[in-house]
């Protein structure tokens, strides 16, 4: 397979990732908190950039260069799903806007106060898993397989000319 073929496959993952994460929304009922939507944008940014690929009739370094930026956007979309799988592990503290925070020596004003602030998803639950694994741990290592198919892409092009 030739490296546009492999980067074109790689940002069809993403947008399978993508479409997998409304599915579990809007099919599912799973509604998303704030990592999990922060984990969608670099899944919809690698599978836009595999539509300008698609479309525009690139050759050369510049398309050799696009093939790593997708890595480097999926890999920063890894990262995060990285961090939220530490937070749902309970392995660091996550956002206070979607994390369970601790409530020794608060003042009863201030506990009622973060009950009434917080969120109805929080970040540090497992709605979901498969084999012990939640979506944010799957969506962790299926980018990484994705970021290896687009650093895969950038090296074929410098091999094809």
């Amino acid at each position: 397979m030739n490296a546009r073929n492999i980067a074109l496959v790689a940002a069809a993952l993403s947008a399978a990732m993508l479409l997998g994460a409304f599915g579990f929304q809007f099919i599912g009922g799973l509604a998303p908190c704030k990592l999990c939507i922060w984990q969608r944008w670099p899944h919809g940014l690698a599978a836009g950039l595999g539509i300008v690929i698609f479309l525009l009739p690139w050759r050369g370094a510049a398309l050799r260069w696009t093939y790593l930026l997708g890595a480097a956007i999926v890999l920063f979309g890894a990262g995060v799903a990285f961090y939220h799988t530490g937070v749902e592990q309970h392995w660091w503290l996550g956002p206070t806007t979607c994390s369970s925070q601790p409530i020794s020596g608060l003042s009863t004003d201030q506990l009622m106060n973060q009950i009434f602030k917080a969120p109805l998803v929080r970040c540090d639950d497992i709605p979901w898993s498969m084999f012990g694994l939640s979506m944010a741990a799957w969506n962790f290592l299926i980018s990484m397989a994705i970021v290896g198919m687009w650093l895969t892409a950038f090296r074929r092009a410098g091999h094809e000319g």
